[in-house]
């Protein structure tokens, strides 16, 4: 005996051959991608030379290309046919930077501000320019690094901070009572402001996720650290190389932690503030 309440068919839905309903891809519509299961909100429709394709953006915000294939969408379980939207084109998400800002398309880099943006080290201004270098191009701020900290009170009173060159400096490890926590006290002023992220280098304000490792291994003090998170990941210790791997696993702002996002955002502004005179 077979129970009424179950069809006797068990093929997936999208995988029968009956027409599907077409169905308008309007933005913000979500419907789930029937092969790989990703589901997500329409923000575009375009024309490419294999087709047209529907870009969808999951909860997340993460990004995905598909055909726009008969029966290839599933909408509230079922079967439908994106089209492209009728009669009107689409309308389209404005591009963002890789910070998350609006580009400005066409935008030359302005000229460049007396102020200044200090990074500890080369690490930190390469992961900064590779997440807001659009942005620190339009607004005309270079960031430049130091090579550790222990001289900031000489390189701030060199600068000589003012109303019209204002400097900010982005410090590791920038925890109460340690010694970074007390340089930055002596320098910060009414035109120069140092603020830090907690973690040991840079290299952690990188999600783990992001370079595929479950998270950033404990290194035990008198250990250089970079060589031995190289050690405990099972990495070559070659520094340099390892380097390489986690900022080309950095590709927009979704790829760092909060306590570093934060505090890039707050100098950019702090320099860029309508008081700081530009060139």
């Amino acid at each position: 005996m077979r129970s009424r309440s179950y069809d006797a068919d068990l093929t997936p839905p999208w995988k029968k051959r009956q027409p599907a309903p077409e169905v308008e891809a309007e933005p913000d519509l979500v419907v789930e991608e029937v092969t790989t299961g990703f589901c997500g909100a329409v923000i575009r429709c375009e024309k490419t030379a294999q087709g047209p394709t529907v870009t969808l953006e999951d909860r997340f915000g993460r990004h995905r290309v598909f055909p726009l294939e008969p029966r290839g969408f599933l909408l509230e379980g079922r079967v439908v046919t994106l089209v492209r939207p009728r009669g009107r084109t689409a309308p389209t998400a404005p591009a963002r930077t890789a910070s998350g800002s609006v580009a400005v398309p066409g935008a030359r880099a302005r000229v460049a501000r007396a102020g200044r943006i200090y990074v500890e080290g080369r690490h930190d201004a390469e992961l900064v320019e590779r997440v807001w270098g659009d942005d620190l191009r339009v607004e005309g701020v270079v960031v430049e690094y130091l090579e550790g900290v222990d001289d900031l009170p000489a390189i701030v009173s060199a600068f000589a901070p003012g109303p019209d060159a204002r400097l900010g400096v982005l410090v590791d490890h920038l925890v109460p009572g340690s010694k970074e926590s007390r340089i930055a006290a002596s320098v910060t002023g009414e035109h120069a402001l140092v603020v830090g992220h907690p973690y040991i280098d840079v290299w952690e304000a990188v999600k783990p996720a992001s370079v595929g490792i479950p998270a950033w291994p404990a290194v035990p003090r008198g250990q250089d650290w970079k060589t031995g998170v190289c050690r405990a990941l099972g990495w070559p210790e070659n520094t340099g190389a390892a380097w390489r791997r986690i900022l080309a696993s950095v590709h927009s702002y979704r790829d760092l932690e909060p306590a570093l996002l934060g505090r890039v955002e707050e100098l950019i502004d702090f320099v860029t503030a309508p008081e700081a005179g530009g060139v």
